[in-house]
């Protein structure tokens, strides 16, 4: 399971279960509308963040495989010079 996926459905339990409890709450229907609204602004600034998150690891992962791939072709290059050099 990828770490995106276990943060998105962390995030979907957590707004299903809130959605749930206030409109389960006893009170008026002006308080709950006013409570999913800021609900849903804070799921989304959550979820907006955790999408952040996710972006810097991936972008991290993305430049360390560069950095690596570089070092390798590198490696190799120096390789055929040599059998090149040993071969002349």
């Amino acid at each position: 399971m990828s770490v995106g996926r276990f943060f998105a459905g962390v995030a979907i339990g957590a707004a299903i279960g809130a959605i749930a409890g206030v409109l389960l709450a006893p009170q008026s229907g002006e308080e709950t509308r006013e409570k999913l609204g800021t609900m849903a602004k804070d799921v989304a600034g959550k979820t907006e963040k955790t999408v952040r998150d996710i972006q810097e690891k991936a972008d991290s992962i993305v430049s360390d495989m560069q950095e690596k791939g570089d070092e390798i072709i590198g490696k190799i290059q120096d390789l055929i010079n040599k059998q090149k050099e040993e071969t002349v």
